[in-house]
C-alpha cells in the first residue's frame, strides 16, 4: 500500500505539497499550516487569529484522515515575532483549547526569519497516528 495523500474537500487545491500524507502504519504526516482560509485567503491578520486557524486547519486534515485531534503526537511551530507571542500568551492558551480543547502533545517552537507566504505569521506541521 501506497501513502494516500489527504486533502480536504472543498479545499483548494494545493500545489507543489500535500497537506497531509497518511502511510500504511496509519502515520499522519501534517504539512506546515499557515494562518489561511480552505480558499487561501488570511481573515485574520493578526498572530492568535492566524494561529488559530492554522490549528483549525490541522484538525480538519486529522478528520479527513479519519482520526481526531487526539490523535496528534507531534506540533512543529515557526513563528516570525517571538514578542507577539510571548506578549499574547494567554489568547494564544485561549485560541489553542478552542481548537484542540485540553490535548497537548509534544511540542517544539522555532523562531524563524521568514515564511513563504509574506502574509504568514506562523505555520504549524504536525504528526498524528490514526488507528484502523
Amino acid at each position: 500500500m501506497k501513502p494516500q495523500i489527504i486533502h480536504p474537500e472543498g479545499w483548494a487545491k494545493a500545489l507543489g505539497y500535500a497537506n497531509g500524507m497518511l502511510m500504511p502504519d496509519g502515520t499522519l504526516h501534517i504539512g506546515g499550516q499557515i494562518g489561511w482560509t480552505k480558499d487561501k485567503v488570511f481573515m485574520a491578520k493578526d498572530f492568535v487569529g492566524q494561529m488559530e486557524q492554522a490549528l483549525v486547519n490541522i484538525a480538519e486534515i486529522v478528520r479527513t484522515a479519519g482520526g481526531e485531534v487526539t490523535d496528534i503526537g507531534r506540533l512543529t511551530w515557526f513563528i516570525k515575532d517571538k514578542t507577539a507571542y510571548l506578549a499574547q500568551q494567554k489568547e494564544v492558551g485561549e485560541a489553542y483549547r478552542r481548537v484542540f480543547g485540553k490535548h497537548f502533545p509534544a511540542m517544539s517552537m522555532l523562531v524563524i526569519n521568514d515564511l513563504v507566504e509574506d502574509e504568514a505569521l506562523v505555520e504549524i506541521e504536525g504528526t498524528a497516528y490514526i488507528s484502523s
